[in-house]
Formats: C-alpha cells, sequence, structure tokens
C-alpha cells in the first residue's frame, strides 16, 4: 500500500518534472527517463537532506518567515541539474521559479490522483 502511493507520487513529480519545459525556457528535459531519475533524485534529497539544511539554516528560516525554503528548493534543484545527465537548468532565477511550479504541479497531482487510488483497495 505504501509502496504504491510512493509509485504514484514518483509518476506525479516525473510529470511535474516534464511540464516545467513548457513554462521555463532555461529548463531542459531530454526525455521522460531523465525526469524519472531527476524525480527520484529530488525525492531523495527533500526526504533526507532537507530537513538537514532547514535546521542548519533556522535563523535565515526565521527571518525570512519561512521563505528561505524557497532558496533551498531552487538550490536541490539546480543541483539535480548539475548532476544528472539530460536534465539542466540555466540559472538560479529559473530554478527558483521552476521550484515553485514544480511543488504546485506536484501538489496539485498528489491531491487529486491519491485519493483515487486510496479508495480503489
Amino acid at each position: 500500500k505504501n509502496m504504491t502511493k510512493w509509485l504514484i507520487l514518483w509518476a506525479i513529480n516525473t510529470a511535474a518534472l516534464m511540464a516545467l519545459p513548457f513554462f521555463f525556457n532555461g529548463i531542459h528535459i531530454n526525455g521522460w527517463q531523465s525526469a524519472f531519475i531527476a524525480a527520484a533524485v529530488l525525492g531523495l534529497l527533500n526526504t533526507f537532506i532537507k530537513p538537514i539544511v532547514q535546521i542548519l539554516t533556522l535563523p535565515l528560516q526565521i527571518i525570512t518567515l519561512g521563505l528561505f525554503t524557497l532558496v533551498i528548493n531552487a538550490g536541490f534543484m539546480l543541483l539535480v541539474g548539475h548532476f544528472i545527465q539530460g536534465f539542466t537548468i540555466d540559472s538560479f532565477i529559473t530554478a527558483l521559479l521552476a521550484s515553485v511550479v514544480y511543488s504546485l504541479i506536484s501538489w496539485a497531482g498528489a491531491t487529486v490522483l491519491l485519493p483515487v487510488f486510496k479508495n480503489k483497495k
């Protein structure tokens, strides 16, 4: 059951990444395979590394009322773009805006699709 949820979220996040080049000229994805791997790496970073980074940047989080999280998300997206072949982001500003759009698409997809699969037991 948890594995199914995880796979659905992975597919949603892959689709969200695939949508980003339609919104931003500075994002380039060479095929769904690159988006699939990038979504997995982003998911792992957000699960395991992001909480540590948020604790380490707690003073900035407090001063900016949590908006520094956007910078962290953009940094992770740039990092993934640097290391995953076939997924590139041209600038920090593009990564910042794309991370917001990516989050919104992922949230909307999960909000719509997870209840559908939850009800099909």
